[in-house]
């Protein structure tokens, strides 16, 4: 029976497969696997003032700070006087005494020289004769005029002499001529305007100083006062910069008035701003920075 139970023993054991060998693969447990690193995801770019600008509206702040258009050379370089006049600046009448000013001057003697303000073509060179830029002949005297790109122009005049002719092209800073007092100059001196569109039309003049680039250490203001309706206005205001006082009337010929009515160059600087309208002080502290132009609107209630 012992020797039964044995042999069943043996036989059963010998139908039991052999144990088949897996090769040994390497996995990382994931108990062991190591924890994820923190990225950091960089938020949604926000844009930045300089690529998606946000105007400013001078309607609804004290003032507005932008670059301007500020692309001409002055036609009078130092040593010589290269400073507006400010007795009779744009669209005065110097208080009714002279012709509506559609332009600016530089006071400087007989002979200084007058340089091109930018690039640009002759379109005139010569005596006002036929009074084709001014209101009657000989008005301007000897002028040129210089068109310019985005239908710009410069027009110089009362000159005593003219070195360039029509159809000439001309680089800044040229010399084109030099300081006279030909036409109905009272005394000697540059007269110098901006026009847009129809150079030939009188009254297509635009004020000089939010045209010609700064001075250095300068900037240009340019003021609006008018009533609701969006009529302007005009008043004579005082503009106050540490101990200097300035007084500033509105332009006088209206018919010159386009998107402001009264601009000027300036010190950078703080200012404050002040006039009387309706029995009512207006006032109003702003910023002139150099080489940039301050746009301040009034609306009278």
């Amino acid at each position: 029976m012992k020797r039964l139970f044995i042999l069943l023993i043996f036989l059963l054991s010998a139908c039991v497969s052999e144990p088949i060998s897996i090769p040994t693969v390497k996995v990382a447990p994931s108990a062991t696997r190591p924890a994820p690193i923190a990225t950091a995801i960089p938020a949604s770019p926000t844009l930045s003032p300089t690529e998606t600008p946000i105007p400013c509206d001078p309607l609804v702040v004290d003032f507005c700070i932008t670059d301007g258009h500020f692309v001409f050379q002055r036609p009078i370089l130092p040593p010589n006087n290269d400073s507006v006049e400010e007795t009779y600046r744009f669209a005065s009448t110097a208080s009714g005494t002279r012709e509506s000013h559609h332009g600016v001057e530089f006071i400087n003697g007989t002979g200084t020289p007058v340089h091109a303000a930018a690039d640009g073509q002759i379109i005139f060179a010569g005596s006002d004769d036929e009074a084709v830029y001014s209101p009657w002949p000989n008005f301007y005297g000897n002028i040129i005029v210089i068109r310019h790109a985005d239908s710009l122009f410069t027009l110089y005049a009362h000159l005593s002499l003219i070195d360039v002719q029509a159809g000439e092209e001309v680089q800044v800073g040229q010399k084109i001529g030099e300081v006279g007092l030909t036409g109905s100059a009272n005394g000697s001196h540059l007269h110098f305007e901006v026009r847009r569109g129809d150079v030939e039309d009188y009254f297509s003049t635009l004020n000089p100083e939010l045209w010609l680039i700064p001075k250095a250490g300068e900037g240009a203001l340019a003021i609006s006062v008018m009533n609701t309706r969006g009529k302007f206005q005009n008043v004579d205001f005082t503009l106050q910069f540490t101990d200097e006082t300035y007084f500033v009337k509105t332009y006088e010929d209206a018919s010159l008035t386009k998107n402001e009515n009264a601009a000027l160059g300036l010190k950078a600087g703080r200012y404050r701003i002040a006039f009387l309208f309706g029995g009512k002080i207006y006032e109003r502290w702003v910023e002139v920075e150099s080489g940039r132009l301050t746009q301040v609107v009034f609306v009278m209630q």
